[in-house]
């Protein structure tokens, strides 16, 4: 039984503008601060693995929390959710307006995850259950049109505020559009809920969060302790020991806290995949272009936010045209041809040099977000449309827990990578140079070694994230066009099977 939302043939379209306006400020403010990395390292003195923990633990809260939003959906109203969702998001934005330390920043940024884990799963349900399969591609591009604005508008306005202020008036912008947010909210959503006789298995959320959490705390810890270190792989053995234990449980429980039989729904279960590998690929540009552009090559940062402003724009005009095209055509081609122009960008970011002219990367970047375009919305939509009615609450929190814990996992792979062949680089330069030149290196010279070892350091990373998308890419192959699965009475599948129609596109 689904107790989200009543289904009528009229959407409630108040309701989603609501939610989306929500989604998008708290979508905005993760973007904002991409461009500001470079200058919070330089202001808190903070090195790039330190950093990076404002991405890595933005995404390790919604990684242990978005498990849970299956539960929440079904136990309380949209409109509580959202008002507690969005008062989480502003107090937090507050804090990290406020820090003069990164441990308090990064704190105001966890308690910002803790509102935002709640945003996407709860709106991407109310679009599930408000459009028929038929038509929830392009409502679902209209989604992403929406979402993607705030990627289109956040590096420039990010640069922009940070050439004429500190990097704080990042979050101060945001803090009073988030305010009235919560206002509109509280006196526009009115949608009530039975009482429903559902608890959660406490015991279920701590295997979860000890697993999702232990994961992305042991591979973002990677970076700066390195793979030796038993504090990195004792919390991965520990993480994934957990989860397997959380899974087990699940298969036992009469209402899961999270439903892990969506995966015998093949295209679900592809889709799952090809979203995580995907997001894994697509964090290397978002990370390691700015540090780039701005460290190596001092580029300022609102010419770095204008060097991605056309592919952002682009990434959020295709994705209504997306989504009408998978409507007609399916997933699958979408997919491919979106892989293979991934793929190939990806590669091409791994040729960087010191003097890789600023069009040149304008025009990859844009190019690199159209190929996205083309993946990220159709391929998760395509799964959904496979799962019965009241799984979508579990699929969706599926979907964003898996993409937050490969994002997480990704972002920390690449700048380990990063960080670690730099190091390598640097060693090989230093020694070269100690034999060819008489005497030490003069400070200039070292400068420009640790230039161009970082450098290097950063095409290493771009040429795995190209691997990861060819990966992707192979898998995208194998996509149907996916019809809505018959539905049973108790929630699994009798004998273990599962009647679904799968037709070739």
């Amino acid at each position: 039984m689904d107790h989200t939302i009543k289904k009528t043939d009229r959407p409630p379209y108040g309701l989603i503008a609501v939610l989306m306006i929500g989604a998008f400020i708290s979508f905005l403010n993760n973007t904002l601060l991409n461009i500001a990395l470079p200058s919070i390292m330089k202001d808190l003195n903070v090195g790039p693995s330190t950093v990076q923990w404002l991405t890595t633990g933005f995404m390790l809260v919604n990684g242990i929390l978005i498990p849970t939003t299956a539960f929440l959906i079904q136990k309380f109203s949209v409109r509580r959710l959202f008002l507690v969702a969005m008062g989480l998001f502003t107090l937090g934005t507050i804090l990290a307006g406020f820090a003069h330390a990164f441990p308090l920043l990064l704190t105001g940024r966890m308690v910002q995850a803790s509102g935002s884990a709640i945003m996407m799963p709860l709106l991407m349900n109310v679009m599930l259950t408000s459009f028929p399969v038929e038509k929830r591609g392009a409502a679902m591009g209209v989604f992403g049109f929406v979402l993607m604005g705030a990627p289109a508008i956040g590096p420039t306005l990010s640069g922009w505020i940070i050439e004429h202020y500190d990097w704080r008036m990042l979050f101060h912008f945001v803090t009073p559009i988030a305010a009235v947010i919560v206002l509109i909210g509280f006196f526009v959503l009115k949608d009530k809920k039975d009482k429903v006789d559902i608890r959660l298995d406490l015991f279920s959320l701590l295997l979860s969060s000890v697993g999702f959490g232990g994961l992305l705390y042991g591979f973002s810890s990677a970076g700066s302790k390195g793979w030796d270190s038993p504090q990195v792989y004792g919390t991965i053995i520990v993480g994934a020991l957990s989860l397997v234990s959380f899974i087990l449980r699940q298969y036992k429980l009469d209402r899961p806290m999270l439903e892990f039989r969506i995966f015998r729904y093949p295209m679900f279960a592809l889709s799952s995949v090809i979203s995580m590998v995907l997001m894994m690929a697509m964090f290397s540009a978002m990370l390691l272009l700015p540090i780039y552009v701005q460290t190596i090559r001092g580029i300022s940062p609102i010419d770095a936010g204008l060097m991605m402003l056309p592919g952002a724009i682009l990434m959020a005009v295709m994705s209504p045209i997306t989504g009408k095209l998978f409507d007609k055509y399916g997933g699958r081609v979408l997919a491919v041809i979106g892989l293979i122009i991934t793929t190939v960008t990806t590669y091409y970011f791994s040729k960087l040099t010191l003097d890789t002219s600023y069009i040149h990367l304008m025009i990859l970047y844009s190019v690199r977000m159209f190929g996205i375009s083309m993946v990220m919305m159709p391929v998760s939509t395509n799964g959904l449309n496979q799962l019965p009615r009241r799984f979508y609450p579990h699929g969706t929190a599926m979907n964003n827990t898996l993409q937050q814990v490969s994002g997480a996992i990704g972002t920390a792979l690449l700048v380990t990578i990063m960080s670690t062949r730099t190091e390598t680089h640097a060693t090989e330069m230093a020694a070269s140079a100690t034999g060819n030149v008489a005497g030490q290196p003069t400070a200039e010279m070292q400068q420009q070694m640790a230039m161009k070892a970082m450098l290097e350091g950063i095409n290493d990373a771009f040429l795995v994230a190209t691997f990861i998308a060819g990966v992707a890419l192979v898998l995208a192959f194998f996509i149907k066009r996916a019809k809505q699965a018959e539905d049973t009475l108790e929630g699994k599948p009798s004998s273990g099977k599962i009647k679904t129609k799968l037709v070739d596109n």
